[in-house]
């Protein structure tokens, strides 16, 4: 069937963290203005409706009106949970796992909590690459460890590359027990390639650092790109993969989300340490019908994303050519650079959030450092609403383009 992404959805009163939690946002130092004015596209989250064999499995389960408590059960009871699990990964990235290497997770910050507390003790470090995912600095220090960054270098252009001679500095340090590998990585949107992954994991293994390697927009990549999961490509040792349904086919709130662990003593150590976490009916429906038969919405979205990150630039291009940004080898995420408007970072915020009333997220959130002039947006929405919210933005900087 033929999805229709143009289609105009009020979000409003539906409980959603993007469009109705005012609160959340001015508590978080998102944004001092937040009305039904307010064009968010800051957040990871997709304005479009699900795969409609997701909606047929949950209808499915809402018929059935029983919800007790749910499991993954592996092969042989009849279930075929793990085996839609392993058939998408197989099928799109011809990487072969086993369903006993699988654990559900109830989201990727869940999951790297988790690591963090089975494989590191309190005041240990773990390693990140700036500018990242806000919750991996606040996961970081709210189980009171370390953060060890090891910034990756950007060529001027936004592209960004990791700076091998720090990273091993960093690695080699005898504290620092874990690295938080984000690939495809937001927010720059870089896809590492097969080399700069397998330099990383020798780097580790060499110092007995693990790798968690949050991979969750892995299927989200633009069409001129390839992506490959890093215990595909430099083996499983040491490997902790991260994967998620939740940002491929928009169910976050469902909170699907797997670990992969195929190597057997990580996969001992994590099982004794970390929490045992169950699915509930709905999470389960919607990963097999998303895996088994989600692969036509899939293409679509993609294609649809695809024209939403090209309009994007060319518009930056012809309305606002001072902010320089690249496009993207996967995610739906622009990260962009205001810096050469020559206006301060407090000057920027205000001209978006509060003028123009459309809400990002700053730089600094992701690099406390080096993040000064930068922001970061979300592309999934409706191409009409991308526009007003392009417009608005450049009407408030015409006098510095």
């Amino acid at each position: 069937m033929k999805y229709d992404f143009d289609e105009v959805i009020d979000r409003h009163n539906t409980f959603s963290m993007k469009w109705d939690c005012r609160g959340f946002h001015v508590t978080l130092g998102l944004t001092e203005r937040f009305d039904e004015d307010t064009i968010p596209i800051h957040t990871a989250d997709m304005d479009f409706r699900c795969a409609k064999p997701i909606q047929d499995a949950l209808q499915k389960v809402v018929d059935h009106n029983i919800y007790g408590y749910t499991g993954t059960f592996l092969p042989g009871y009849g279930m075929c949970y793990y085996e839609a699990i392993t058939g998408w990964f197989k099928r799109h990235h011809d990487w072969d796992i086993k369903p006993e290497e699988i654990i559900y997770i109830n989201g990727t910050v869940e999951a790297i909590r988790q690591c963090i507390c089975a494989f590191t003790e309190p005041g240990e470090g773990v390693m990140i690459n700036r500018p990242i995912y806000t919750p991996f600095t606040s996961t970081i220090l709210s189980t009171k460890r370390k953060v060890v960054n090891s910034p990756l270098i950007n060529d001027g252009s936004g592209y960004y590359t990791v700076d091998f001679d720090d990273f091993e500095r960093k690695a080699a340090d005898a504290n620092t027990k874990l690295f938080l590998l984000c690939n495809p990585h937001n927010p720059t949107g870089r896809i590492f390639t097969d080399e700069e992954l397998r330099r990383m994991a020798e780097i580790c293994r060499r110092h007995g650092v693990v790798i968690a390697s949050d991979e969750i927009h892995g299927d989200l990549i633009r069409k001129e790109s390839v992506f490959h999961p890093i215990a595909k490509v430099a083996g499983t040792k040491g490997i902790v993969s991260l994967t998620s349904l939740n940002k491929t086919f928009n169910i976050a709130g469902l909170q699907a989300s797997n670990i992969v662990i195929q190597d057997p003593e990580l996969f001992r150590i994590y099982r004794e340490r970390a929490s045992h976490i169950t699915p509930n009916p709905f999470t389960v429906a919607a990963t097999v019908a998303a895996y088994n038969e989600g692969q036509e919405w899939l293409d679509q979205v993609n294609e649809y994303l695809d024209g939403n990150i090209d309009f994007a630039l060319d518009f930056f291009k012809k309305h606002m050519p001072k902010v320089k940004i690249r496009r993207p080898d996967g995610t739906y995420i622009l990260w962009m650079d205001f810096r050469d408007t020559g206006l301060s970072p407090e000057e920027i915020h205000k001209r978006i959030y509060v003028q123009a009333n459309v809400m990002l997220e700053g730089g600094p959130q992701f690099d406390p450092e080096r993040g000064a002039g930068f922001e970061r947006m979300c592309v999934p929405t409706r191409r009409s609403l991308l526009k007003e919210a392009l417009e608005r933005i450049a009407a408030q900087f015409t006098d510095v383009m």
